[in-house]
């Protein structure tokens, strides 16, 4: 079965659970993207977010552009022959990615929170360990995974036991997908219900701010 015809199936699959509508639009659109990124196949292609500016669509396909971009780094900074000056630039361009990518996530959680800003919580209402996004930051990952151990699956240079290996490990990616896409809107459904909290706390990556860090401020 081709990637794509997997990926038809599945959703199918999530479409039969009624409170799976955001993560199987979600899960559209990161399979919608990763698709979109492997036609050039080049960390520098340029994006062409099909969205709509401002929807929580867009930032879930540009979140995902960057997931893309940086798996394929860091597969290029592994190069045990890589140049140590290029493998330095994408040290930091990875660095800078990881930056935007945790800003995309923020923005989709505020998306939540003015989503659920008028729930009531009930007085046994608790947090969760994480808050929507971080989860659907998994998703995300899940979505580059799947597509590239499928592709290990259809090597057509590597031996069978490869192969059934890897198919092994495509069935846990996406039974793992299944069960995060359900945990995920279960997740909203308790927010939309005053049974969890909808509370979340900003990411402070001290190395990357110069007040901070005391390497950067030390050279002040």
């Amino acid at each position: 079965m081709s990637y794509l015809a997997r990926l038809a199936s599945i959703s199918i699959v999530l479409s039969k659970f009624s409170n799976m509508s955001f993560t199987n639009s979600a899960n559209e659109v990161f399979n919608r993207c990763v698709t979109d990124y492997h036609i050039a196949d080049h960390v520098d292609a340029p994006i062409a977010n099909p969205y709509a500016e401002g929807s929580v669509e867009w930032t879930l396909y540009a979140k995902c552009w960057i997931d893309a971009v940086q798996w394929h780094l860091e597969d290029i900074i592994r190069d045990p022959a890589i140049n140590p000056v290029e493998a330095l630039a994408i040290k930091r361009r990875i660095d800078r990615s990881n930056q935007e990518r945790t800003d995309m996530v923020e923005e989709i959680d505020s998306h939540f929170r003015k989503q659920y800003s008028a729930v009531a919580h009930l007085p046994e209402a608790t947090i969760n360990t994480e808050s929507p996004a971080w989860a659907i930051d998994r998703l995300s990952i899940l979505a580059l995974k799947i597509y590239h151990m499928h592709s290990e699956v259809s090597r057509e240079d590597a031996d069978e036991a490869h192969r059934e290996k890897c198919r092994a490990k495509l069935d846990v990616l996406l039974e793992q997908r299944t069960d995060l896409s359900q945990a995920i809107d279960t997740l909203l459904d308790d927010i939309a219900a005053g049974r969890k909290l909808m509370k979340v706390y900003r990411q402070m990556k001290m190395y990357n701010d110069p007040d901070t860090n005391p390497v950067l401020y030390g050279q002040k």
